[in-house]
C-alpha cells in the first residue's frame, strides 16, 4: 500500500464570492493510493474558510500509517483511526477516503455507486452555481451554465433581491438559493422567503449564523421553502442537532472526511425525515464523481465543481440533461488519472 500525493492549485472561471468572503482559485491536494497494481484516487479541495490549506494536508499525511488500511476496507475503523490522529481536517480525510473507496471498486471490480447501493436512474439534477456580482457578470455567469436545470444564487450582502431579478431576466430556470449565513433580520427574512417562493426558488440554505440553531427554527417553521443547514451540519454527529432547526442538510464530503460518512449521513437525514442536498466545494471530476455516487439517494444535487473550473486535470465525466452519467467502470469511474511525479 503507497500513498502519493501532490498540491495543486485548482483556477475558478470567474471570481467567487458568496456573502463573507471571496476567491479566484482553491487549493487543491491530489492523492493516489496503489495496492496490488491499481490506483485510488482522492482529492482534498481546501477552501480556505475552513481552515486547512497545503501545509496543514503534508503535515496530516505524514502522520499516516498507509499499511495499516487493509483490504478489505473497514471504513468504519479508518475514519476513526484520521480521527484519532488529528480533530478537524476533514477535506483530506476525505481525500483518503475517496481514494480508497476508489481503490476497493477497483479491487472488487465494481463501481462505487453499485458498492453503496445506488441507483443511477434516480440520480437528481445537478445546479449551476453563480456567485455574487454584476448584473452584467452574472447574466454572463447564466448563460454560460447552459446545459444545467438548475441555477443555485449566492446571496447575502443586501443585494438579494437585484440578484434575484436579474437573473429572472435571462432564465426561469427553477433556482436553489444559499445565504452563507448572511441574514440576520427574522422578519426581513421571511419576507424574503416568501418574495423567493414567488420567483421559483426551491430551497433556501444556511439563511442565519450556523451557531444560531432558534433564528433558524423560527423560519423554517414558517417558511413556504425549505430551509437546509449547511455550514451547521459538518460531520455525522450534527445529523440529529438539525431535526426540528432545518428542512433538510447539505452533506458535503469535504466537510463529511468522505464518502463512508457522507452516506451515514444520508441515511440518518432520511431516517429522521429530513431532506438531503448533496453538494460540493470547488472540485476537480475525482471528488465530484465521488459524490454523484451518492447523489441518487438525495433530494437534490449541487455538485458543479468541474463546470466552475478552468484547469480540471481528469477528464469531464459525462453530463447529459442536467445530469452526471454514472458509468459502469470499477471504482469512481474516473478518466486519465494524473501522475504524481
Amino acid at each position: 500500500m503507497r500513498l502519493t500525493y501532490r498540491p495543486f492549485e485548482l483556477e475558478l472561471n470567474h471570481p467567487f464570492t458568496i456573502a463573507k468572503f471571496s476567491r479566484t482559485s482553491t487549493p487543491l491536494m491530489l492523492l493516489q493510493i496503489e495496492h496490488e497494481g491499481h490506483i485510488g484516487y482522492g482529492e482534498a479541495s481546501m477552501v480556505p474558510y475552513m481552515g486547512e490549506s497545503h501545509q496543514s494536508a503534508t503535515q496530516f499525511l505524514s502522520k499516516v500509517d498507509v499499511p495499516r488500511f487493509k483490504y478489505p476496507f473497514d471504513f468504519g475503523a479508518i475514519i476513526q483511526y484520521l480521527d484519532e490522529i488529528a480533530p478537524g481536517n476533514p477535506a483530506i480525510k476525505a481525500a483518503i477516503d475517496i481514494a480508497l473507496h476508489d481503490l476497493e471498486g477497483k479491487l472488487k471490480q465494481q463501481p462505487c455507486w453499485q458498492l453503496l447501493g445506488s441507483d443511477p436512474a434516480k440520480m437528481p439534477v445537478t445546479s449551476y452555481t453563480v456567485g455574487i456580482d454584476t448584473p452584467e457578470v452574472l447574466v454572463e455567469k447564466v448563460k454560460q451554465g447552459d446545459g444545467c436545470k438548475v441555477i443555485k444564487v449566492k446571496l447575502g450582502r443586501g443585494s438579494d433581491k437585484e440578484l434575484i431579478n436579474t437573473i429572472r431576466s435571462v432564465t426561469n430556470l427553477p433556482l436553489y438559493v444559499d445565504a452563507n449565513q448572511g441574514w440576520t433580520d427574522r422578519a426581513h427574512s421571511l419576507d424574503m422567503c416568501h418574495w423567493l417562493h414567488e420567483r421559483d426558488v426551491k430551497l433556501i440554505e444556511q439563511p442565519f449564523a450556523k451557531t444560531d440553531p432558534d433564528d433558524n427554527a423560527w423560519l423554517t417553521e414558517r417558511s413556504p421553502i425549505p430551509i437546509i443547514g449547511d455550514e451547521a451540519v459538518q460531520r455525522f454527529g450534527d445529523v440529529e442537532k438539525a431535526k426540528g432547526v432545518y428542512s433538510g442538510i447539505n452533506v458535503k464530503l469535504m466537510k463529511s472526511a468522505g464518502m463512508y460518512e457522507a452516506h451515514r449521513m444520508i441515511l440518518k437525514a432520511k431516517e429522521l425525515g429530513l431532506k438531503v442536498l448533496i453538494g460540493c466545494m470547488s472540485e476537480t471530476s475525482c471528488a465530484t464523481l465521488a459524490a454523484a455516487a451518492l447523489a441518487p439517494q438525495c433530494d437534490w444535487a449541487d455538485l458543479d465543481g468541474p463546470l466552475l473550473v478552468s484547469n480540471n486535470p481528469y477528464q469531464m465525466p459525462e453530463f447529459k440533461d442536467g445530469k452526471w452519467v454514472l458509468n459502469d467502470r470499477s471504482g469512481l469511474g474516473l478518466d486519465a488519472g494524473i501522475a504524481m511525479g
